[in-house]
C-alpha cells in the first residue's frame, strides 16, 4: 500500500525573476544572485518575487 506522508501542500518555493530592460528574463534562487545579475548588466532590471 502506498504511503500519503501527510498529504498536505507541497512547500512553496521562492524564485527572484530579473526583468531587464532588452527583454531578457532570468530566474534566481535568491535575492543576492538577482541582484548582482542586475548591477552586472548596469543595472537597470527590475526584480520581481515569483512564488511556485
Amino acid at each position: 500500500m502506498g504511503c500519503n506522508c501527510g498529504g498536505g501542500a507541497r512547500p512553496t518555493l521562492t524564485v527572484y525573476q530579473l526583468n531587464l530592460p532588452d527583454g531578457t528574463v532570468r530566474q534566481f534562487y535568491t535575492w543576492q544572485e538577482a541582484e548582482a545579475a542586475n548591477q552586472r548588466a548596469g543595472g537597470l532590471g527590475t526584480i520581481v518575487i515569483i512564488n511556485q
